[in-house]
């Protein structure tokens, strides 16, 4: 049996969890756009062509904000080729994803979903081929009522208010080899300081994320965010940090310990970004912006050289199993452990494209394994993390090192006196005993206690949502929950995914009444 201890309480914070912690990210590729959330003709469209099965699914999903339009797409991207009347749109190569993309769906359509999703639209500027001009034209036309070329053009397309777009990306990945317009550190961090400059004379109000490193093992990891920082720190709101879990030719024990990257990760960043900040000194706290993560079996895809030239076609559409499932437990664990820094997060993509939901064309929509530990997350992780120490063993992770069994986290929120505990049993093989003191919570009571697990057989890991078995995967209650005495025993399964939510008891007064 292995056993693990902790303590939660009030008094031991890390930060507010930023609701913007639980932000997806919706690019022109594949069919994350064309047939995921946009499909003229499907039996659940609506008059735009928004597919009302998987706006009911991105609700209950729940993200919060949405990046858009990309990723390597929007480096060769000229955003007025999206706007105006549909029939009157051109058709243009798509050099990122060797594609040919329609514009049926632009900035108006997408802010109008995501007004219909309620989520916060946020929205990425053409720095590979395009600069200051377009970014600040672009930022008019969303953000300016109205009485200028550009505000009056967005009215004239149907939207009189402005669409207060407030978190812009200066770009995408430019430290890549990949991207279309790839710079250097100090070419990349002067036009982001120009593009910052002039996009804040336009709108004063808007966040601004600066490129950080598309990935930490690219050989300029850290030097390209101090050299970036260097030039455009005071200017910008967050560094970008780029990070995808490949299981490809990994064991399950190795596969489980894949947020331990991200955890150095993050810490290096921010390491980095107080650095410069501490040189230049200066007051400013600069916060990160993990707008790409998720699960990727990377190196199973040929690479873009190797596509043909086509429309809405199959790409990168992962199916994820319940290790994927648990791995993607454990990067929001991390996520919100950096709740002091992290202040943005995008679970790359929304649909389709190594997606929590998958679609077919004119057929069904439906959830796979990924989506539940991001919709319990969402849903329940509130008001602010607390700082976890816990005693457990640690196993031996391969090329990540020595990571322990638990990776838990807990939330609380004062206000409803909501105490939600996320944790995930990295071990293959056992159930792990975890009693929890919460002597800081007297009068809570046990609301809730799921777990998504395959139980211990190995081959039920690989246990898959499909089309035709939707919930194959899904949370369920886990009956070895308990709380006694100021004490919370609970027994996680192996290779779980686990949410225990508790709160205060209305049948009890609380300990300081009168």
């Amino acid at each position: 049996m292995t056993t693990a201890t902790l303590t939660i309480d009030p008094g031991f914070r890390v930060g507010p969890v930023d609701p913007r912690l639980f932000g997806s990210f919706v690019e022109h590729m594949g069919r994350c756009v064309y047939t995921g959330i946009h499909e003229l003709g499907h039996p659940d469209a609506d008059e735009r062509g928004f597919r009302g099965d998987v706006l009911e699914l991105v609700r209950e999903l729940g993200p919060t904000i949405v990046r858009y339009p990309g990723g390597n797409f929007v480096s060769g991207y000229r955003w007025e080729d999206g706007i105006g009347p549909v029939e009157d749109r051109p058709r243009r190569l798509d050099l990122a994803w060797r594609a040919l993309e329609s514009n049926r769906v632009g900035v108006d359509e997408f802010v109008a979903w995501c007004r219909s999703a309620a989520v916060e639209p946020m929205l990425a500027v053409n720095l590979g081929t395009r600069g200051v001009r377009e970014a600040v034209e672009l930022l008019e036309y969303c953000n300016h009522p109205e009485g200028t070329y550009w505000s009056d053009l967005r009215r004239s397309h149907g939207a009189k208010e402005p669409h207060d777009v407030r978190v812009w990306c200066l770009g995408n990945e430019l430290d890549g080899p990949w991207q279309i317009g790839q710079k250097t550190a100090t070419e990349y961090g002067r036009l982001a300081l120009e593009t910052a400059h002039a996009m804040r004379r336009v709108d004063p109000r808007v966040e601004l994320v600066a490129c950080g490193s598309s990935n930490t093992r690219i050989p300029t990891f850290a030097t390209w965010e101090a050299a970036v920082l260097a030039e455009c720190y005071d200017v910008v709101d967050h560094v970008s940090l780029h990070h995808y879990a490949d299981p490809t030719g990994r064991s399950l024990a190795e596969r489980l310990a894949g947020s331990a990257e991200l955890d150095r990760a993050i810490e290096d960043i921010v390491a980095t970004a107080d650095h410069i900040g501490a040189r230049r000194k200066s007051r400013h706290r600069l916060g990160v912006a993990v707008d790409e993560w998720n699960v990727w079996y990377q190196a199973g895809f040929g690479g873009e050289a190797a596509l043909d030239w086509a429309e809405e076609r199959r790409l990168i559409e992962d199916t994820y199993d319940v290790a994927d499932a648990v791995v993607v437990g454990s990067l929001l664990v991390t996520l919100l452990r950096h709740a002091d820094r992290v202040s943005i997060a995008c679970q790359a993509q929304l649909v389709n494209v190594i997606a929590p939901i998958r679609t077919e064309p004119g057929g069904p929509a439906w959830r796979q394994t990924i989506f539940h530990p991001f919709a319990q997350a969402a849903a329940h992780a509130r008001g602010e993390v607390l700082l976890l120490e816990p005693q457990v063993p640690s196993y031996d992770a391969g090329e990540h090192g020595d990571v322990p069994l638990l990776d838990a986290t807990a939330t609380y929120d004062e206000d409803s006196g909501a105490l939600t505990l996320l944790a995930v049993n990295r071990s293959t093989t056992d159930a792990l005993d975890l009693t929890a003191q919460l002597r800081g919570f007297p009068g809570h009571r046990l609301i809730e206690a799921t777990a998504l697990t395959a139980g211990t057989a190995p081959e039920a890991a690989r246990t898959t949502n499909t089309a035709s078995a939707p919930d194959a995967v899904v949370p369920v209650r886990n009956e070895r929950a308990r709380l006694a005495d100021g004490r919370l025993e609970v027994s996680l399964p192996p290779v779980s995914w686990n949410v225990v939510r508790l709160g205060p008891d209305p049948h009890r007064a609380p300990p300081d009444a009168r």
